[in-house]
């Protein structure tokens, strides 16, 4: 295609982008018209556009593509072949034709290829109207980019050497169309990747001509003989020839110069990879009160987008309070790590759990700034930074060759250090990815600080309710017992649910279930308070009903608002049982024979509430029956109502006739919900009859 040259002729250096082109976006066919105007070269894009397959359309007339084809000719056919070949460019709508006889809008580009022989090609690009129209939409640079960025067309035989180039690629390598006939594109082309014929460019051509892989739109960056000062970015398009009237097979390609597109793309996806980044990182890290998951969400934020490899470190001071002192070896706790290298760079980033930087390393440089710092991988970063040869070999062989390390500071004090490392394949830290590093390493260590703060309080909290919870149970010859208890979340690991088993005197065995509204600290207090004070009431022999009336007493005093108790007193002499509930789900036996029922139809008053009585209910338990004490975070869960939960537990419940262990790890396998959003209690009491008196007869 014709075109001015560049004015900007000056010597650019090596650009780089993403993947991203117009003919990964519209799909083009190209075909090539011969001097009797029939079709001598069919792209694969031509048969998806047509849907011709070579062997129908080759050496046949042009005529064929377009909807007014009548007996081989075409006015739409000879109006393109006229101008493309009389004004050495053409481009224009008509209106195609496909093998199915479908008729639609298609734009064609044709362009005149001169050969070292006296025939010429008229090479054809077409594509869909109505796609060209949703690229014009969605992409409007495409149009100007087409017209203003010259466009190289060129013809290879199987040897991979030119045969037929335009004026327009000539123009772009600073070569004539004479110089370029009969030798080879990697000759001309000098890329960086290096252009032998088993690797790098020439290896590409050859795997087009050979494997009849098409390759589109693959930028690469390149110099050429004809302008060896200035470097180059192309869009290259290269397709295998099918062989037609009698010419051999070989490599047609489209280059288009690219490189102020480029530049101005390489510019704006870096600023928009930044935003990016600090807004995925602004929405996962800190998702979680855990330490080693926020560290582990600024390693996934930074790998790949930003850096190759990065390592997350805590330093282990001996308290808060201490200060950094240069001159003291630094030791860091490594708690995520994760890298895109392959090995070694694995064994580098996760191979150590505790690392000792040495004084007078990088690392100790960084922090005396309190500021991101950035340093290649050299042998003066080695000897003062790493002090075993091994992980100086690792380092080597890792792939690394810069690092950018950044402090991680919050409420004034050093809670780690955030180390991002980039390979050769990546350009190094700019200023920008110094700042960029700043604002990650200041959010992780807002959230890591936060996080540490919380996993304190959890640690005292769960100390408290392991406390308070009963260490080993009460027990009695005549009930078997399986208890479990299911903390909830990390969020909500610490609860108010409790449960105990009291004997009190004549053999006879109390079982007692609660749980007080809420989580953390209180809800922890509050359950120990009850505990301890049912289980002394207990031990004064308080009916049931009576034992919740003086809890709940004792909850109003204490300001507990809201909690459930179930109390169950089994006598085994007689295999009587009474039940007091204050609000708490109903317990179920289950008979011998597998029947389960629900015991007690009125539930209760919550405990904190005030002002009514606690009924009981009296029942008789047969030998060998099982009862079920349990919490609600068993039978509710979000979207399952608790009856639904009420029936999959009598259904469990039916099933464990045999031992109690299996039984209760599959009632809680079947029945949590994943993930857990609340505690759990789950207790399962065998009881049994106590033999009668043996009455012993005096001899007369």
């Amino acid at each position: 295609m014709p075109s001015d040259p560049p004015e900007d002729t000056q010597a650019r250096s090596p650009l780089w982008s993403e993947p991203g082109t117009l003919l990964q976006h519209v799909p083009v066919a190209v075909f090539g018209i011969d001097d009797d105007d029939r079709v001598c070269f069919w792209g694969p894009g031509a048969h998806d556009l047509f849907g011709h397959d070579p062997a129908d359309v080759l050496g046949e007339p042009g005529a064929v593509l377009f909807a007014d084809a009548d007996r081989g000719t075409s006015a739409s056919c000879a109006h393109m072949v006229e101008r493309g070949r009389a004004d050495g460019y053409w481009r224009g709508r008509l209106t195609a034709r496909n093998s199915e006889g479908t008729a639609f809008d298609c734009g064609f580009r044709v362009f005149p290829v001169t050969g070292a022989a006296d025939g010429s090609v008229l090479l054809g690009l077409a594509s869909r109207s109505d796609e060209l129209d949703r690229v014009k939409t969605n992409l409007a640079f495409v149009d100007a980019l087409f017209r203003t960025c010259p466009i190289g067309l060129v013809m290879l035989d199987q040897d991979l050497r030119y045969v037929h180039v335009n004026e327009a690629l000539a123009e772009m390598d600073g070569l004539s169309v004479e110089d370029h006939l009969g030798r080879r594109m990697e000759d001309i082309m000098i890329t960086p990747d290096g252009s032998g014929e088993g690797g790098g460019y020439g290896g590409l051509l050859r795997a087009v001509a050979e494997g009849g892989e098409t390759v589109v739109g693959m930028l690469v960056t390149t110099r050429t003989t004809g302008r060896p000062d200035r470097d180059q970015v192309r869009s290259v398009s290269l397709f295998p020839l099918t062989q037609a009237v009698g010419s051999r097979p070989g490599v047609g390609g489209l280059l288009v110069d690219v490189t102020d597109r480029e530049e101005a793309i390489r510019d704006a996806a870096a600023g928009r990879r930044r935003l990016a980044l600090l807004d995925r990182a602004a929405s996962r890290i800190g998702t979680t009160l855990d330490v080693y998951v926020t560290a582990r969400e600024l390693v996934d934020a930074a790998v790949p987008d930003f850096a190759d490899g990065c390592v997350v470190e805590v330093v282990e001071w001996m308290h808060e309070a201490e200060l950094f002192d240069p001159s003291l070896p630094l030791v860091t706790r490594r708690i995520a790590a994760g890298t895109c290298l392959p090995p070694p760079a694995d064994r580098l980033v996760g191979g150590v759990e505790t690392v000792t930087y040495p004084p007078g390393s990088v690392i100790h440089d960084m922090l005396r700034t309190g500021r991101p710092i950035a340093a290649p991988v050299d042998e003066d970063f080695v000897a003062r930074t790493v002090i075993t040869e091994e992980r100086a070999r690792i380092l080597a062989a890792s792939g690394f060759v810069c690092l950018l390390i950044a402090p991680l500071v919050a409420r004034g004090t050093v809670q780690g250090i955030t180390m991002f490392g980039r390979s050769a394949a990546r350009p190094p830290f700019t200023d920008d990815d110094l700042s960029l590093a700043g604002e990650l390493a200041s959010r992780a260590a807002l959230c890591l600080d936060n996080a540490r703060l919380y996993s304190r309080v959890q640690d005292i909290a769960l100390t408290l309710q392991r406390a308070l919870l009963p260490s080993a149970l009460a027990t009695s010859p005549y009930v078997r017992m399986a208890h479990r208890y299911v903390p909830g979340s990390r969020v909500t690991e610490v609860g108010g649910d409790w449960y105990d088993a009291i004997a009190l005197p004549g053999d006879r065995f109390a079982l007692v279930v609660g749980d007080v509204m809420g989580h953390g600290v209180p809800a922890a207090a509050a359950m120990g308070r009850l505990r301890i004070t049912a289980k002394a009431l207990a031990r004064h022999d308080r009916a049931p009903e009576h034992l919740l009336a003086d809890l709940d007493a004792c909850a109003q005093e204490a300001g507990i608002e809201l909690a459930t108790c179930l109390y169950l007193v089994y006598d085994p002499t007689t295999g009587h049982a009474r039940v007091a509930n204050a609000g708490h789900p109903p317990p179920l036996l289950r008979h011998p024979d597998g029947r389960v029922d629900t015991i007690g139809d009125v539930l209760g008053i919550p405990l904190g509430v005030g002002g009514h009585p606690f009924l009981t209910t009296d029942l008789e338990l047969p030998d060998n029956a099982t009862l079920a004490l349990y919490t609600d975070g068993l039978i509710e869960a979000r979207g399952r109502d608790i009856e639904t939960g009420l029936d999959a537990l009598r259904a469990e419940l039916a099933h464990a006739g045999g031992p109690l262990e299996p039984a209760a790890d599959r009632i809680l396998r079947n029945l949590l919900p994943t993930p857990l959003t609340d505690d759990t209690v789950l207790v399962l009491a065998r009881v049994h009859r106590a033999p009668p008196p043996v009455t012993q007869v005096r001899a007369p």
